[in-house]
């Protein structure tokens, strides 16, 4: 499947409100998947209703919603173009990174192949890696978060 077709993909998806597409074609398999906001159209009234806890959420499940961490804080490292995310440098590799891997400004954090263009995205600071958001293979967009570090200076 071309760029272009993936892109043509990417639109109607988002035009249409589908979050989840899976293809096969010609032997190669494809899938896309985006968050959708759940923030209402601007201009578009919010009701200050209170919201009723459902009776159906058992306590095992309240408790661990509750216990959710935080977002740590850190710099979020987003996609400056669209394209295929790779997290090694070759299938079979290593990743560049992981989760609590300590990187130095300059190091290649992933790969994003563009119009058969391998694009290296480099980690603008010294820190820690605390979250990866994107899956080895996923297409990407403009802006979608990518990593986020923990500064260490």
């Amino acid at each position: 499947m071309e760029m272009k077709e993936i892109r043509a993909l990417a639109q109607i998806m988002k035009e249409h409100g589908i979050t989840r597409v899976e293809m096969q074609e010609n032997g190669k398999s494809i899938r896309m998947e985006r968050e959708v906001s759940v923030c209402p159209p601007a201009g578009t009234p919010v009701l200050s209703t209170p919201i009723m806890q459902s009776p159906l959420l058992s306590t095992e499940q309240e408790a661990k919603t509750q216990a959710e961490p935080p977002v740590p804080d850190g710099r979020v490292v987003e996609s400056p173009i669209v394209g295929m995310y790779y997290a090694s440098p070759a299938p079979g590799d290593p990743p560049f990174v992981k989760n609590g891997s300590q990187v130095k400004k300059g190091d290649v954090l992933c790969i994003i192949e563009a119009m058969k263009t391998m694009n290296e995205i480099t980690a603008d600071c010294d820190g820690e890696i605390v979250q990866i958001y994107a899956g080895n293979g996923q297409l990407v967009e403009v802006g979608q978060r990518l990593f986020l570090v923990r500064d260490t200076q």
